[in-house]
C-alpha cells in the first residue's frame, strides 16, 4: 500500500483526480493528515464512505511509531525508528529552556565518508521519504513543543533533494504544518548544486559543515572537499540576496591539534569575509576506534574569542545527550548490529 502521508497538496490534487472524486477531497485529505495527525483512513469522517473506500483500495496513511527511546540525564531524548530493510535512522530532542529542537534524519547512513562520523561508517542504505522524513516530527511524543527543527541527524540532505524540499513544502505550507521557515535549518557539507537550488526555492535558514579553512586539511576530514570544494561553496553563496531574516551558519568541530589555532582563525576571518553569517563551534563526541579527540575548554575559548574579535558571531553549542550515544549515527549503528547477530 501506498502511504499519503508525505504527499504534498499537489499530489493530492493528482491522487483525487485519478480516483475521481471531488477536487475539494485533496484539501480535506492534507487537513487530517498533518493538522489533525489522524493514523487511519477511516477515521476521516468528512469524506464520504464511499470515497474511503476507495482511497484504501490503494492507499494508507503511512505512520509509524518509534522503536525505542533513549534519555538522557540531561533531559536529550533519541528516538530510534524503523525504516524498510530492517534499518533504523535516529532524530533526538533537545529541550533547552523556551526552546525545544528536533534534529531529524533525511538518509538511512550516508555516503559522504565524513572521517569523524558514526553514520558515514554505515555506508549509504537508502534514501528517506518526505513522509518518512516528516514522520519523525509527526510520531515525536513532544511534537507540540517543537521550536525548531534542524536536517542535522544521518545522512546529507542535499543528496536527497527532492524528497527533502517535499518536506519542507509540507512543514512551511498553510495547507500542511504550517510552520515559518526561521524555525528551520538544513545542514550541508557542501553539495554546490543542491545549495543554490535550495537557496533559490526555500527561505529555510542553511548550515554549512566547514570544520576547517584549509583545504588540505579539510580532504583529510571531508572527502567531498575533493570535489565540493568550500571556496566554490562560499562563492555560490556570495551570491545570494539573503536579506536580514535569513541565517547562514558554519558549523566547526573542534579537533584537537588540527584546526584549533589562531592560524585558523585567521583564515576563517579571510574565508568568510563578505557573507553575514555566524560560526557554531562543537565539541568533538567521541566514536569507536577514532584517532580525533575533541580541542580543550581553554583551546575553544580563545577560538571563540578570537573570531568574535574579528567580528564574526561565534557562539560554542553545548554538548547534548552523550550519555545516550547522542553522536549521530551510534545509536543505529548499535541496533543494526543486533539485528545482523
Amino acid at each position: 500500500m501506498e502511504p499519503l502521508f508525505g504527499k504534498t497538496l499537489n499530489q493530492l490534487d493528482a491522487l483525487v483526480r485519478n480516483l475521481d472524486l471531488p477536487k475539494y477531497t485533496s484539501r480535506q485529505i492534507t487537513d487530517w493528515l498533518y493538522k489533525k495527525q489522524v493514523a487511519s483512513i477511516d477515521d476521516m469522517s468528512n469524506i464520504s464512505k464511499l470515497a474511503r473506500q476507495k482511497i484504501k483500495e490503494s492507499f494508507e496513511v503511512g505512520v509509524f511509531d518509534h522503536s525505542s527511546v533513549s534519555i538522557s540525564s540531561d533531559g536529550t531524548k533519541k528516538y530510534l525508528f524503523p525504516v524498510k530493510d530492517g534499518r533504523f535512522i535516529e532524530s533526538a530532542f533537545i529541550p533547552d529552556g523556551d526552546r525545544a529542537t528536533l534534529c531529524v534524519s533525511s538518509q538511512v547512513g550516508c555516503k559522504m565518508g565524513c572521517r569523524f562520523c558514526m553514520t558515514a561508517r554505515q555506508g549509504f542504505q537508502g534514501n528517506l521519504t518526505a513522509g518518512e522524513i516528516i514522520n519523525q516530527i509527526r510520531s515525536l511524543p513532544e511534537r507540540d513543543t517543537l521550536s525548531n527543527i534542524v536536517y542535522m541527524g544521518m545522512g546529507e540532505p542535499f543528496d536527497n533533494y527532492q524528497n527533502v524540499l517535499q518536506s519542507l513544502e509540507i512543514l512551511t505550507s498553510e495547507w500542511g504544518y504550517a510552520m515559518s521557515p526561521r524555525r528551520i535549518t538544513v545542514s550541508t557539507i557542501g553539495i554546490i548544486g543542491a545549495m543554490t537550488k535550495f537557496l533559490e526555492e526555500s527561505q529555510c535558514h542553511l548550515a554549512v559543515s566547514l570544520h576547517s579553512p584549509f583545504d588540505e586539511e579539510r580532504k583529510a576530514l571531508m572527502p567531498v572537499q575533493n570535489n565540493q570544494p568550500i571556496q566554490h561553496v562560499l562563492e555560490t553563496i556570495k551570491k545570494f540576496d539573503l536579506g536580514r531574516q535569513r541565517r547562514i551558519s558554519f558549523e566547526y568541530i573542534m579537533f584537537k591539534g588540527i584546526n584549533d589555532t589562531p592560524r585558523h582563525v585567521n583564515q576563517l576571518a579571510r574565508i568568510l569575509n563578505g557573507i553575514r553569517c555566524r560560526i557554531n563551534l562543537i565539541r568533538f563526541h567521541p566514536i569507536p576506534d577514532s584517532p580525533y579527540q575533541t580541542s580543550d575548554d581553554k583551546t575553544i575559548e580563545a577560538f571563540m574569542v578570537g573570531l568574535n574579535k574579528k567580528g564574526i558571531r561565534t557562539t560554542l553549542r553545548a554538548s547534548r545527550g552523550q550519555d545516550i550515544e547522542a553522536a549521530c549515527g551510534l545509536l543505529s549503528t548499535k541496533e543494526r548490529l543486533k539485528k545482523d547477530f
